[in-house]
């Protein structure tokens, strides 16, 4: 049986975070599917927690069998929550993530971070909605992006980011998170040394108060792109370790 079908072996699904999209993860995708490993990146919609958890969470629970949630920035927080709803979860990776508790908003904890340069890097503008009203979303600057979010890239990765950015609506950061699927589930995390986005302070923090075992990487806040490889291995570890807890809960035959 290959590894594609084993019924313990997990799908691993990329959610991107915030002025991104699920191309972010394309070098993780590469290594993952050169080992052989089911993976699969979705469109996180970026219009708030509440939103973007129950479409994911409609993503995840749809997958046959097991699956290993990976989250970037943003895409943490939306996994924390999203995990929570979809029973085959049987563990999150955070990547340069958010990894809140219930009750907390993401614009709260990041406004106590001293790593992170992201809000002076912010432009606000409007959107309409679907009550014919209108609400406020982010960018980030163009001419702040290298140094706000992808400090280790050239400049003209950097200039690609900052044009192909996805916008992320302010209930994203001012919504109140749910009960977090890593109470009850095995975590891990790749901690950027030099995260000046989401702020290496603020996601160390949560990711020891999480329990997650971690692994620091020096990198920007896209580390999933500047270093994929690193990233991937501890997918894969995280992938070995919940594999050999799925045989080992498995009915014999």
């Amino acid at each position: 049986m290959s590894e594609t079908t084993n019924p313990n072996f997990p799908t691993v699904v990329l959610v991107h975070g915030a002025f991104a999209d699920a191309s972010s993860w394309n070098g993780v995708i590469e290594r993952l599917q050169a080992k052989g490993v089911q993976v699969t990146a979705p469109a996180n919609p970026l219009r708030g927690i509440a939103a973007d958890s129950a479409y994911i969470a409609s993503v995840l629970g749809q997958i046959d069998g097991p699956v290993l949630a990976v989250g970037h920035s943003y895409g943490g927080a939306v996994i924390t929550n999203a995990a929570t709803e979809a029973e085959n979860v049987v563990g999150l990776v955070y990547v340069a993530a958010f990894a809140p508790d219930e009750g907390e908003t993401l614009g709260a904890v990041e406004a106590g971070s001293k790593d992170s340069v992201l809000n002076s890097a912010l432009v606000p503008r409007q959107y309409p909605t679907a009550d014919g009203g209108s609400a406020t979303e982010f960018s980030i600057d163009p001419a702040k992006a290298r140094d706000a979010f992808a400090g280790d890239l050239s400049d003209g990765q950097a200039a690609l980011i900052a044009a192909t950015q996805r916008p992320v609506a302010d209930a994203a950061f001012g919504e109140p998170n749910g009960p977090p699927a890593w109470k009850r589930l095995p975590s891990w995390a790749v901690v950027a040394t030099g995260d000046k986005a989401a702020g290496t302070d603020v996601v160390r923090s949560m990711a020891e108060r999480a329990g997650a075992k971690i692994t620091e990487v020096e990198g920007s806040h896209v580390i999933m792109v500047s270093q994929p490889q690193a990233v991937t291995a501890v997918i894969l570890e995280a992938v070995g370790a919940v594999s050999e807890q799925l045989v080992g809960s498995a009915p014999e035959q």
